[in-house]
């Protein structure tokens, strides 16, 4: 005995599905679990790992697939890849409270954790454990938001977390050769961008060892290469300036 399944219809499960209403009517594409905060942070680039089928659906649990001319009049073109990326791009994704809640916790902890990565106490330049960096983002109150990265959300966290704790950015240390002609005009130019100077050796070059904000790396970069004509060297010696042992917070 054959049972018959209408051509309009596809079975999925263990799906995660993004909704979107558009031009009166619903649609919904079936994704792969986890992969659409991927997607969205930019961590997946590979649309047929987020997919499960290329199909729009008007409804994925009951497997009822779109019409070619409903998706023409709601997204102008009948593209579905070009469609299902729209979609995910703004689409509301479908998860249950428990999942909600599970998801942003793992959120919370891996912005805690690249808080701490990044970051320690000025004064004693000890970095703190993610459990503290955890506590006082809850004392601040600090929500996650399901459509911003980690990344982001931690750099948000930085700058929140100056109001309550001592904390900043690790400084990184770097290694400047400039050429003897460009080097006191560049010294100049790039002393704003320096937290500190360590050390500064003035010979047959300009050599000096000094802290800087890693946020203002790309800018020394650019300004040592284009001031030289590429015959100046910046060198990173470390990516943090930290000291041994954890920050506490008593």
């Amino acid at each position: 005995m054959s049972i018959f399944t209408p051509t309009n219809q596809i079975r999925l499960t263990n799906v995660a599905v993004v909704r979107m209403k558009k031009g009166g009517k619903r649609f919904e594409i079936a994704c792969y679990k986890n992969k659409v905060m991927s997607w969205r942070s930019g961590a997946e680039k590979d649309l047929d790992e987020v997919l499960q089928t290329s199909s729009v659906f008007n409804n994925v649990s009951k497997g009822q697939v779109a019409k070619k001319d409903d998706l023409s009049k709601a997204f102008g073109t009948d593209d579905l890849t070009e469609i299902c990326k729209q979609i995910l791009a703004k689409g509301e994704l479908q998860v249950s409270d428990k999942e909600r809640q599970s998801q942003l916790e793992t959120s919370f902890r891996d912005i805690a954790t690249i808080v701490a990565e990044k970051c320690v106490n000025p004064e004693t330049k000890r970095p703190y454990t993610v459990n503290l960096i955890e506590r006082a983002m809850k004392d601040i109150h600090y929500s996650v938001k399901a459509n911003k990265s980690t990344k982001q959300q931690a750099l948000e966290v930085i700058r929140q977390l100056k109001d309550s704790i001592e904390i900043q950015r690790a400084h990184m240390r770097l290694r400047l050769v400039l050429p003897v002609k460009d080097g006191k005009r560049l010294k100049e130019k790039l002393k704003p961008l320096l937290k500190v100077v360590e050390s500064e050796d003035f010979d047959d070059q300009l050599e000096m060892v000094c802290l800087v904000d890693p946020g203002c790396f790309r800018e020394i970069d650019e300004l040592i290469r284009c001031e030289t004509k590429g015959k100046g060297s910046l060198e990173v010696l470390s990516l943090k300036d930290v000291e041994e042992g954890d920050e506490r917070l008593e």
